[in-house]
């Protein structure tokens, strides 16, 4: 996730005429995904907030949930050049990043070219990226912070946007490799997939079995999305959230004053996780047609913005306390 920047504050009037026309365009987006994907509106909500707020999520879900399906779709809608990776045990980090290769010319002279992998994308989907090894998981630290990489000491800087959105199965953890908390602390957000509605799996059964399925259509360019990206990041957040989202992501940390904290959270969220959720509070309200984000919105989206970046002592696991629990506790108190 990159960091905040500064900008030119835009008169009342330009922002209204802008955000006017991003929400069209978003709004064209969510009917784009709505062809393809049916029900799931929470899921795809807050993967296109992910998205609209310029940073990654993980998508976490047993499988059959259309996770690959979501992505392969936003990768559509949005006119980004997508590619996937199949996260498996023997992948190594040159297998992501790319490679040197020695190259002779004519007269004999010898040099080192650099073919670029798979994440030299706009959309990289990382399907199931727990099954990789630590070492390969690694090779995704340094793309999804600083929006390049570095091979055989030589910057190669990523196409812009570049978002990853990475797939992981909660229940099957034989041959799988938890992800570390420094790779963690870079998805903006958590996604659980949960089962669909009784209707949205009617119509599943319904439109997904003959010979006729619903594909997706392109509705965006990658440049537009890159200016809605940044009205986002010039979008006004009143005293009263920023207030809200410091009490909240402190709260959240033990040793600041809050017994109930001390006994179950071993470790917290940090600054990044303040930065996440400022920008997808402002990124959520203009999804709902907003000019600045509210309270609400912080409320909403403390679940998958903290519950990746915090974790719970043995003694809380032991009573069978989850970090859901702990950031509903939390969240009571904002």
């Amino acid at each position: 996730m990159s960091v905040i920047v500064k900008e030119s504050p835009l008169s009342e009037k330009d922002m209204v005429e802008q955000a006017e026309k991003a929400l069209a365009d978003i709004s064209r987006v969510r009917d784009g995904i709505g062809r393809v994907i049916f029900g799931q509106e929470s899921v795809v909500e807050r993967t296109l907030v992910a998205l609209l707020a310029g940073g990654h999520a993980l998508l976490v879900g047993v499988p059959g949930l259309a996770k690959t399906k979501l992505v392969e779709t936003l990768g559509i809608v949005l006119g980004l050049d997508a590619r996937r990776i199949q996260f498996t045990p023997d992948l190594m980090p040159s297998d992501i990043l790319g490679s040197e290769v020695m190259e002779q010319d004519e007269s004999g002279k010898r040099s080192f070219r650099f073919i670029s992998g798979p994440i030299f994308a706009q959309l990289l989907m990382a399907d199931e990226i727990n099954r990789a090894s630590p070492r390969t998981q690694s090779a995704l630290l340094q793309s999804m912070q600083e929006y390049h990489v570095t091979v055989a000491g030589a910057r190669h800087d990523l196409p812009a946007p570049f978002h990853v959105l990475a797939t992981q199965n909660p229940l099957e953890q034989e041959g799988t490799y938890p992800l570390p908390e420094a790779q963690l602390d870079r998805f903006l957000m958590q996604v659980d997939i949960l089962y669909p509605e009784l209707e949205a799996e009617r119509r599943i059964l319904l439109e997904t079995t003959g010979v006729d399925e619903a594909k997706a259509a392109n509705v965006l360019n990658p440049e537009r999305l890159r200016e809605i990206q940044m009205l986002i990041r010039r979008m006004p957040v009143p005293e009263s959230v920023v207030e809200a989202i410091l009490k909240l992501v402190r709260s959240a940390r033990p040793g600041q004053g809050d017994a109930e904290a001390d006994k179950t959270i071993a470790w917290g969220p940090g600054p990044r996780a303040s930065q996440a959720l400022t920008l997808c509070a402002r990124a959520r309200a203009l999804y709902d047609g907003r000019l600045a984000p509210s309270i609400d919105d912080v409320r909403a989206l403390a679940e998958p913005v903290l519950q990746h970046r915090m974790a719970l002592t043995f003694a809380a696991r032991a009573e069978g306390m989850s970090v859901r629990d702990a950031v509903a506790r939390l969240v009571k108190a904002v």
